[in-house]
């Protein structure tokens, strides 16, 4: 029998803490695992990770927590990503203004929007942070973004100039194309033959776009997908397959569960896991009928040698502890029996 409370108790404070102070690590590697693990935790991880930002952490600290706080999409990181805007170092100041981009449309989107402008509009600061800020802004709809770019049509520094400029083809097509309307016609009519700049519509819009037409989204990405005979070209479309996941999770939308559950039962022995965001959109969206799968996914991936995937084997367990913790299951749940009678082992490690 499985040795679990009625409910499981949420990642403990220790878990979060090493995670935190992995976003110091000298390497890479390092913290992108603690972004990925803090952005599946989530709304819990929020406060510390805007004292992160808040502190005196060495910029690739700082700038690691800014990513994880656009990816939880909480509404406490506004403040914090505005007054980042302020930063002495550019890659911090450039990774606010993405965080920013979030809460556009927004209670307080407005807010957002002036101080991005202000930003781009500052010919003080660097190119890389202006150009940040054009690129956060671009996520507005083409009428409300137009008269700032056409004021940036005459600034002084051409690279800024060259951001905002009509594309040659089409006078009245700005350089930076509108996203939203670049993701409707994606779900209408086809995708576009490059999965990076689906991801980058989604990244940009996908706050903004109608929830059917991102499940429309979703479901030719996963045809395209289907029909890749490079593994290569495969993965680049699994991985926009996962940002639209992570655009409706966001939201709140159970349109593609089943999408995010019938994944992870695809994911066979010794195969390359799923990217980490599938999971995130689990812990945000799943509801009982993904436990399953997700417990079956993990027991498989107990089956390699230790040391092989643990990251996937982690972010399984946090993706299926915060749907319980969120849907109140308890062991009585006739779903937790199932997972007990079949994967007993793996289930007393998932509750332990």
């Amino acid at each position: 029998m499985c040795n679990y409370g009625e409910v499981i108790r949420p990642s403990s404070g220790k878990q979060i803490d090493t995670l935190v102070a992995g976003l110091s690590a000298p390497d890479a590697v390092t913290r992108e695992a603690a972004v990925a693990r803090l952005t599946i935790i989530g709304a819990r991880t929020v406060e510390r990770l805007i004292g992160v930002v808040e502190s005196s952490a060495a910029p690739v600290a700082r700038i690691a927590a800014l990513r994880a706080l656009e990816a939880i999409a909480d509404p406490r990181a506004l403040e914090i990503s505005l007054d980042a805007l302020d930063d002495r170092d550019p890659g911090v100041v450039a990774t606010a203004a993405a965080t920013t981009r979030t809460f556009l449309r927004g209670p307080r989107g407005a807010a957002a929007v002036d101080r991005l402008i202000g930003v781009a509009m500052d010919a003080a600061r660097s190119t890389p942070v202006r150009a940040a800020a054009i690129h956060a802004l671009g996520a507005l709809e083409a009428s409300t973004r137009e008269p700032l770019w056409k004021v940036l049509r005459d600034d002084p520094d051409p690279d800024v100039r060259a951001l905002v400029q009509p594309s040659p083809s089409n006078t009245h097509t700005p350089a930076i194309a509108d996203p939203v309307a670049e993701l409707t016609q994606a779900a209408a009519r086809g995708l576009p033959d490059d999965p990076a700049a689906v991801r980058e519509a989604l990244a940009r819009a996908g706050a903004a776009l109608a929830l059917p037409l991102l499940h429309r989204i979703v479901e030719r990405v996963r045809e395209r997908e289907a029909a890749e005979t490079s593994a290569g070209r495969r993965a680049e479309w699994t991985r926009a397959r996962a940002a639209a996941h992570v655009a409706l999770a966001n939201r709140g939308s159970r349109l593609a569960v089943y999408d995010l559950r019938e994944s992870l039962e695809a994911v066979r022995v010794g195969a390359t896991p799923l990217p980490v965001e599938f999971l995130a959109a689990l812990s945000r969206v799943g509801d009982a009928s993904c436990l399953e799968a997700i417990a079956a996914a993990y027991s498989r991936s107990r089956k390699p040698a230790r040391g092989r995937h643990d990251w996937w084997r982690e972010h399984l367990a946090d993706a299926f502890r915060a749907i319980v913790q969120r849907e109140r299951i308890t062991r009585r749940h006739a779903v937790i029996k199932r997972i007990e009678k079949k994967w007993k082992d793996a289930c007393g490690e998932l509750w332990g």
